[in-house]
């Protein structure tokens, strides 16, 4: 396999090895083809072993797909490559080395709903009130304090007022809980390394022994601890390629520094600089659009992208009443692409700013029976049943695990209250001992009966398999407990109307670990757990479901397909309101904007609504986004639509914000029968086999030609008698 697959621009980067590199790899310009080929060419050529290298990517869809290519490539069915996310590299850095921060290599990683439901425990114990700060607020706070590298000490130096002092008190005391708790969060994953390099030199220099050549992706997306993560490991040799785009970072508001690609060269002053300006996945539309509205930032890059595959369709444009009107708006335009271009579900994604905006969108698609998936919304192992098990798990882990412990004291309930709980927590304090420990002898805090049953069983389990984890698999012992602790039988016996689906999910997490036992049979069950951790709900969307995909634009990164929808692009929600005052959060909203018209390979619809709910009921007047504005004229194809539910003015009825109240009546729809033969514009022909309701709520179950079955609401269906 040589390096023809490429073209001059990228088999000039891919050959450049030593020393510093720095890509500036335009969208679609074949990112993922240089790094692979790169990670080829190092093994191939003999230049450097498969664990000397380092690859380092943001998401594990990513690595997981850059792995695959290298395998491919070099005809290989294994490559020993440390290769991974930003956080399960350092995970593995803190598994072989955090003793010497004094915890154990046993730690438990909490995500978001675990910090939040610490910080609860701590707003208790200081009797802080929410109206001062709530705890997401604060959690918020934290891990921006992290981003930025603050220990609670500096912080708390600079507090000033009542809310300062509170936040740098609650900070101080999360992060001498966590590690009580034997525990980390995310963003400790990333600044841990960084404190074991600065307390033990030698740590660091076994690492940067061991990788002798770094590759990173998205370096435009680095913080300031990723930042020093990686220049730390590359300062003895300065063999480190990095690859990116300054155009899509977006991701400030956790801190991300679009100054670390931009000052690359200041870093390593010896480093090459490439640019790939060929874009191998839009129309040169596509490109115009996008580029002349990112020209208007002025911290950037210059580049001038040129598409491979001609110029394409103008972009889309349509102006919409509401919310309501835009969601059929969007339903409107894919029948129509189906019909005219044969498409299927599967090559439409919708893209909005905010999540908020899905709910419209969602009912559009259900009332006309379009499947759709959405990213982003509760992920399988955030599900409260999974939950629960893995909180069993973790507990088994790392008995210090005091969150995992609250969470499953009293799952399946076994008569443990709150008042119980704090009795365990003080009895603890009081004989300086760990929570799991007091259970054991529950007869010191004076709990007596079913209680003190409770209690003793459910510590003796916990030890029971304490004591097995590493005698059985992963499968084998989370199987076990699950049976033991009869949490299958509690949602099979429970009324409750979501059971079927609780005892499902509990059934498949069981299948999943026993599918991560056998894909790795010498590995923990801490491992398993690791992974969880540091999953997130993109690694597990499947494109080749044939459904709209829905989903917000800080999602869709890296992402493409060939139409792509832009809803809400009314001034204040794209760009937000809170952006308009701050240049740099201004060029981040418009590096955005650029990000979602290049997912886009052939079409871009644009959207906003005239009047828009905001925050409850408030309708507010919507003005189109000054990227529309940015966009030329001639680029943009202005397309009127009108829904078939139309609106009437009431008179004489204004809303307080003075705009006119608007009621939704149907202007026309068919009164059907059972046995009427109807057309679909989507699903074609078919037989209507059952019929509910009438006039406005007239529902009918139509059995199609393909012997797709759908229940639709006739006034939104737009189904034709045959």
């Amino acid at each position: 396999m040589s390096l023809k697959a490429l073209n001059k621009t990228q088999k000039e980067a891919v050959e450049a090895v030593n020393g510093p590199v720095l890509i500036f790899a335009g969208a679609g310009s074949g990112k993922t083809r240089v790094l692979t080929h790169k990670l080829y060419h190092l093994v191939n050529e003999g230049l450097f072993k498969p664990e000397e290298i380092l690859a380092v990517t943001f998401t594990n869809k990513a690595a997981k797909e850059m792995k695959e290519r290298v395998l491919k490539l070099l005809k290989a069915n294994d490559l020993n490559l440390s290769m991974g996310t930003f956080h399960s590299i350092c995970a593995r850095v803190l598994r072989e080395d955090i003793d010497v921060l004094g915890f154990s290599r046993h730690f438990a990683i909490y995500d978001v709903k675990d910090q939040l439901d610490l910080i609860k425990v701590l707003f208790e114990s200081f009797e802080i009130s929410k109206n001062l700060v709530t705890p997401n607020q604060l959690r918020n706070q934290i891990s921006l304090f992290k981003n930025k590298m603050m220990e609670p000490k500096a912080v708390e130096s600079k507090a000033k007022t009542i809310l300062e002092k509170t936040v740098s008190k609650i900070y101080k005391e999360y992060q001498k809980n966590l590690k009580l708790n034997d525990a980390l969060d995310f963003d400790d994953l990333l600044t841990f390394p960084l404190e074991i390099f600065k307390k033990k030199p030698s740590v660091l220099k076994k690492y940067q022994k061991r990788w002798k050549y770094i590759l990173v992706d998205e370096y435009q997306d680095t913080n300031r601890a990723q930042f020093q993560f990686l220049t730390n490991l590359a300062s003895a040799h300065e063999n480190i390629c990095v690859v990116g785009d300054d155009d899509q970072s977006i991701y400030g508001w956790r801190g991300a520094d679009v100054s670390n690609i931009l000052e690359f060269e200041k870093t390593f002053s010896s480093c090459k600089v490439f640019k790939l300006e060929k874009n191998y996945r839009s129309t040169q539309e596509i490109l115009n659009a996008a580029t002349a509205v990112v020209m208007h930032n002025d911290k950037r890059a210059s580049k001038n992208l040129v598409a491979a595959n001609g110029s394409g369709e103008t972009l889309g444009l349509l102006e919409t009443i509401d919310e309501q009107e835009e969601a059929s708006a969007v339903v409107s335009s894919i029948e129509k692409e189906i019909k005219l271009n044969k498409r299927t579900f599967n090559k439409f994604s919708v893209l909005y700013r905010t999540n908020a905006q899905s709910r419209a969108l969602e009912e559009s698609f259900i009332r006309q029976g379009i499947p759709y998936n959405i990213i982003g919304s509760v992920r399988f192992y955030e599900r409260k049943e999974v939950k629960n098990v893995i909180a069993y798990l973790r507990l088994v882990v790392n008995l210090k695990d005091t969150i995992s412990l609250r969470r499953i004291i009293n799952f399946p309930a076994r008569g443990i209250g709150a008042k119980t709980i704090d009795k365990c927590v003080e009895q603890a304090k009081k004989d300086k001992i760990e929570f799991i420990d007091v259970l054991k002898n529950p007869n010191n805090m004076e709990i007596r009966g079913k209680q003190a049953d409770a209690l003793f069983k459910f510590y003796n389990i916990i030890i029971k398999y304490h004591d097995l984890r590493k005698k059985l698999s992963a499968s084998e012992l989370a199987r076990s407990l699950v049976e033991e602790i009869g949490i299958l039988t509690h949602f099979k016996e429970s009324k409750e109307p979501d059971a079927k689906d609780r005892f499902d999910n509990v059934a498949e997490l069981l299948t999943s670990i026993e599918e991560f036992s056998v894909r790795n049979p010498d590995s923990e069950l801490s491992t398993f757990l690791e992974n969880v951790s540091l999953q997130t709900d993109i690694d597990n969307w499947n494109d080749t479901d044939n459904r709209v995909t829905l989903m917000t634009i800080h999602s869709s990164k890296g992402l493409e397909f060939p139409v792509v929808f832009i809803a809400g692009m009314d001034e204040g929600l794209f760009p937000l309101f809170r952006s308009l005052d701050d240049k740099s959060e201004l060029e981040e909203e418009r590096r955005l904007f650029y990000v979602a018209l290049t997912r886009a390979e052939e079409k871009v619809y644009l959207l906003y609504a005239t009047n828009r709910r905001r925050m409850g009921a408030e309708t507010v007047n919507g003005l189109p986004s000054r990227f529309i504005n940015e966009i030329p004229e001639e680029a943009l194809d202005r397309i009127s639509f009108s829904s078939a539910v139309t609106r009437k003015f009431v008179a004489g009825k204004r809303k307080k914000d003075g705009l006119t109240q608007m009621v939704r009546t149907v202007t026309d729809f068919d009164d059907f029968q059972v046995g009427d033969n109807v057309e679909h514009s989507i699903f074609g022909a078919g037989k209507i086999m059952a019929l509910s309701g009438t006039g406005e709520n007239q529902r009918v179950g139509v059995v199609f030609n393909d012997g797709t079955r759908k229940k639709l609401i006739v006034k939104f269906a737009n189904l034709k008698k045959i």
